[in-house]
């Protein structure tokens, strides 16, 4: 399922687009090669831009969607994960006073 290019999604391209535009110019610069930034933003719940098909099919590769989800929703959860364990380290050190 695709999302409407709302202006959240259009703000996070941007955003993405920005941050990596500086590591094309300088792959242009460094190996005189041709590089363009693709903006992949994947949501847990099977939500996923309107042009990432386009853009992946532009992409060397092959890429699943569905595979993409999941590195996604793991990186998410290994997040949280580190996140609830140091919340709860410091919590347990605080309680030894």
């Amino acid at each position: 399922m695709a999302t409407q290019a709302g202006r959240n999604d259009t703000q996070r391209k941007q955003k993405k687009k920005m941050k990596y535009t500086m590591l094309r110019v300088e792959i242009k610069r460094t190996w005189h090669m041709k590089r363009m930034i693709v903006p992949v933003i994947i949501g847990a719940t099977r939500m996923v831009t309107k042009g990432l098909k386009k853009h992946l099919e532009a992409t060397p590769g092959r890429y699943l969607i569905d595979l993409l989800q999941k590195t996604a929703i793991l990186g998410t959860s290994h997040i949280i994960s580190k996140v609830l364990q140091s919340e709860t380290g410091s919590l347990s050190s605080g309680d030894r006073r």
